[in-house]
C-alpha cells in the first residue's frame, strides 16, 4: 500500500497558529489536527489576562448580513415537535422530581431527609429554569412558526413560575433592541460613578459584596418586575405589572393585563395549596425552587452583560450591533445543557434572537472565525466570575486619555 507523504510537525503546527489567527475555533482546530503518534494538538487555555482583555469597540469589519450568511439556513428554522420535545423533556423530570419527594422522602430516615430536599430544591429548580429559558424563547417567536402558538405556551409556563409573559416580553424586546446602551437598556444597565449611591464605599468589601450578592440573587427578580430596579431610568414609577407604565405603548396593555391575570391565577392556585396542604409544604414543593430559578435568572443575566472585557455606549457612540456584540458567552458546565445552551451561546441569541435554541451552538460555530476578537467567551467557572465581577464592576467610566469619551468601561475604584 503507497503511504501519503505526511506533514511535519512543526509545519502542521504553523498551520494551526494561521488558523487561529484567521479565527478558526480551537475546537475546529484541534478536531483537525493531529501530532505524533495521533496526539491531537490542544491549544493552551486562556489566561486570566486574555479572558479580561477588551473587546475592541470600534464599527466592526463586517455586517448583520455577512454573519447570517455564514450560518446554515436549516439553523433558523423552527419545529413544532422539536421545540414541543424539549417542553416534555423538563416536565416529564420536574414531575419526576415532585412524585419522588412527595412519597418517598417522608420515608427517609430523618437526618437523611435534611440533604434530600435541599437537593431536590437544587435540581429542580435547575430544570424549571430550563422550562423559564423556553418560555423566553416563546416570547422571541423562536419556539414555532406561529406567533399564537408561542404566545400560548409563553403565558402558560412563565405563569406557572409567577413571571408576567407579555410585561416581560415586551420589556425584553427593547433590551434587545438596545443592548449595551446606557441611556435605552433595559436590564443591568451599569451606572456612573457620579450616579453611585452615597453607601455603595462601604459595600466595596468582602463583607458588602456577600450581602449585595444575596439580595440580589434572592430578591433582584421580583424588585425588577415591581419596582425596575437594575432598569432603564424612567421619568416616573415603572413597573412591569403596570399596564399604564411608561414601560409600555397603547397597543401593548391589554396584553399586560393578561399577563397579571396569569400571575394572579396561579397565585390564587398556591394560596387554595396552602390552606389545604399547608405553607410548608407549599414552600418545599414550590417556593423552594422557583427562589433558585430566580437566583439563577439574575445570574445568568447578570453575568451575560457585566464583564471587565466589555464596553458600554452613551448615545454619541452607540449602535445595533456593536451594543448586541457586548455580551459574553459563558461556562457553566453540565448546566449550560439544563438551561438550553443560554448560557454558552447568548452572543449568537443577542444577533439572531428568533432562532432556536437548539441551533444556537451550531450558529455560534458558524459565525466565530468572522466575529473574531468581537466575539468574547469566558470558561471561568460561574461563581468564582459572580465574585469577581461583583469585585470588578462597580460603575463605567470612558478613559481619561480616549477621545471616544461615549465609550464606558467597569471600574471598581470608588
Amino acid at each position: 500500500m503507497k503511504l501519503l507523504p505526511t506533514k511535519p510537525k512543526h509545519l502542521a503546527l504553523i498551520d494551526v497558529g494561521k488558523s487561529l489567527i484567521e479565527g478558526e475555533s480551537s475546537e475546529d482546530v484541534g478536531e483537525s489536527t493531529m501530532g505524533a503518534g495521533g496526539r491531537m494538538y490542544v491549544p493552551p487555555e486562556k489566561t486570566e489576562a486574555d479572558v479580561l482583555k477588551r473587546v475592541p469597540y470600534e464599527k466592526p469589519p463586517f455586517t448583520l448580513g455577512q454573519l447570517k450568511k455564514a450560518i446554515p439556513p436549516h439553523c433558523f428554522q423552527r419545529s413544532i415537535l422539536h421545540s414541543f420535545s424539549y417542553v416534555v423533556y423538563d416536565l416529564t423530570i420536574s414531575f419526576i422530581l415532585y412524585y419522588v419527594a412527595t412519597n418517598y422522602f417522608q420515608l427517609l430516615p430523618q437526618p437523611l431527609s435534611y440533604i434530600a430536599w435541599p437537593m431536590y430544591w437544587a435540581v429542580l429548580g435547575c430544570v424549571l429554569t430550563g422550562v423559564w429559558v423556553i418560555a423566553h424563547e416563546c416570547g422571541h417567536h423562536a419556539f414555532s412558526d406561529h406567533q399564537w402558538l408561542d404566545d400560548t405556551v409563553g403565558l402558560v409556563l412563565h405563569s406557572c413560575l409567577l413571571v408576567p409573559y407579555f410585561s416581560w416580553k415586551y420589556s425584553h424586546r427593547r433590551h434587545h433592541s438596545n443592548t449595551g446602551s446606557l441611556e435605552k437598556d433595559e436590564v443591568f444597565v451599569p451606572k456612573k460613578k457620579s450616579s453611585l449611591q452615597w453607601f455603595s464605599k462601604y459595600l466595596n468589601n468582602p463583607v458588602g459584596r456577600v450581602l449585595t450578592l444575596a439580595i440580589t440573587l434572592i430578591l433582584g427578580w421580583p424588585l425588577y418586575l415591581l419596582f425596575n430596579v437594575s432598569g432603564r431610568h424612567y421619568e416616573r414609577f415603572a413597573c412591569h405589572y403596570d399596564p399604564y407604565g411608561p414601560i409600555y405603548n397603547d397597543r401593548e396593555r391589554l396584553q399586560i393585563y393578561i399577563s397579571d391575570i396569569g400571575v394572579l391565577a396561579v397565585s390564587y392556585a398556591l394560596f387554595r395549596l396552602a390552606a389545604s396542604k399547608g405553607l410548608a409544604w407549599v414552600f418545599c414543593i414550590y417556593g423552594a425552587p422557583l427562589l433558585i430559578v430566580n437566583g439563577f435568572l439574575v445570574l445568568i443575566t447578570f453575568l451575560q452583560h457585566t464583564h471587565p472585557a466589555l464596553p458600554h455606549y452613551d448615545s454619541s457612540e452607540w449602535d445595533w450591533l456593536r451594543g448586541a456584540l457586548a455580551t459574553v458567552d459563558r461556562d457553566y458546565g453540565i448546566l449550560n445543557k439544563v438551561f438550553h445552551n443560554i448560557t454558552d451561546t447568548h452572543v449568537a441569541h443577542h444577533l439572531f434572537s428568533t432562532m432556536p435554541h437548539y441551533h444556537a451552538m451550531e450558529a455560534t460555530k458558524a459565525i466565530k472565525p468572522i466575529l473574531g476578537e468581537y466575539y468574547h467567551f469566558d470558561g471561568t467557572p460561574f461563581f468564582k466570575a459572580m465574585w469577581r465581577e461583583a469585585k470588578e464592576c462597580m460603575y463605567v467610566e470612558p478613559d481619561e486619555d480616549n477621545k471616544n469619551q461615549g465609550v464606558f468601561w467597569y471600574r471598581n475604584k470608588i
